[in-house]
């Protein structure tokens, strides 16, 4: 849509991603991501910590059961989304709100780890299938190496 707000955020999983599914078997994963950022003091000579951001983030269906799998408490992440203004009533009455970031990408964050990723094969509704007669140039050679 247009005029929204993305943002791009790179914290740490503050917990381990919660998987949910609605009554219709759509997954839903939530999780909270810490955002700190860091300054230097030259009259000390040592790093600051600034006030942390903590940002509620939601991803849907494949992406959610994905993010359950892969990522547990403490993941450093970089996830980018849409920024959503939630708002409500308690029940006293009183008015609330909280932003809320509708997940659109995530991944590790490799500054200071590794990682090892994996492509899932789709069973149906994935990748469009090869023209009959050609290799489908998605297939891995054997398993050893990507067609790229």
């Amino acid at each position: 849509m247009a005029n929204e707000t993305t943002l791009t955020l790179v914290g740490n999983l503050t917990a381990d991603p919660e998987l949910r599914f609605t009554p219709a078997g759509a997954a839903l994963c939530k999780f909270t991501v810490a955002s700190t950022p860091r300054a230097y003091d030259k009259g000390t000579g040592e790093w600051k910590d600034g006030e942390a951001l903590f940002m509620n983030c939601s991803a849907w269906r494949e992406m959610a059961e994905n993010i359950a799998e892969s990522l547990v408490k403490g993941s450093r992440v970089v996830v980018t989304g849409r920024l959503k203004l939630n708002r409500w009533k308690t029940p006293e009455g009183e008015n609330r709100q909280a932003f809320q970031l509708d997940v659109e990408e995530v991944g590790p964050s490799l500054r200071y780890a590794t990682a090892q990723v994996n492509k899932l094969t789709r069973t149906g509704g994935g990748a469009p299938a090869a023209p009959s007669g050609e290799a489908n140039p998605w297939e891995t050679n054997g398993g050893d190496e990507p067609p790229f």
